[in-house]
């Protein structure tokens, strides 16, 4: 059963939509085979007070997603090779006019054996433990920008049942500026 995140999940402080992504599912369906992980770490990205956001210069063709319908995914491509899924989440009343969370790390769950082949890869513990490696081994690329996960059959976060978990917060990975906040969210 699919037990997708609603609309309303995604617009929330997106600090806050970070941390509760922490211990659900992201799946990808892709010729009626399911190819899915545990969300073990995320990043959270506003607009206004983050220097290190894609958002906080304004609009561009690269960020519109930022901008746009809560719960869409926004894909971007990091060094020139690699893809990264955010999923776009804010809260517009406290003039948060964009924000995303990266999804940065999984646990895989369905599909082991898709993502081995996809990342070429033997190591279960290597396989979804970085944000391009997750888009790669889950075939998630540019075509994907845009797509909502509130509603899509092939690509979409869902509820699991258990939720309970430690996390921790630390500095979010490979940025330069707005290192003061702490928006790096892990199970632990």
């Amino acid at each position: 059963m699919m037990n997708k995140i609603p609309r309303f999940f995604y617009s929330r402080d997106t600090v806050e939509v970070a941390r509760d992504l922490l211990g659900k599912k992201l799946t990808r369906r892709i010729n009626n085979k399911l190819i899915s992980g545990i969300i073990t770490e995320t990043e959270a990205y506003k607009q206004i007070d983050d220097p290190a956001s894609h958002a906080h210069c304004g609009i561009t063709k690269r960020n519109k997603a930022m901008f746009g319908k809560i719960g869409i995914a926004y894909i971007y491509i990091i060094y020139g090779i690699h893809y990264c899924i955010n999923v776009v989440a804010r809260n517009n009343e406290y003039g948060h006019l964009a924000g995303a969370v990266l999804i940065r790390s999984l646990q895989p769950v369905d599909g082991v054996d898709i993502m081995k082949k996809n990342r070429n890869v033997d190591i279960v513990s290597n396989l979804t433990n970085g944000p391009g490696k997750i888009t790669q081994a889950l075939q998630i690329d540019i075509k994907q920008y845009g797509v909502d996960l509130t509603t899509s059959k092939h690509l979409y976060i869902s509820n699991t049942k258990n939720n309970e978990y430690k996390l921790s917060c630390n500095q979010r990975v490979g940025i330069k500026k707005g290192l003061d906040k702490l928006w790096n969210f892990k199970l632990s």
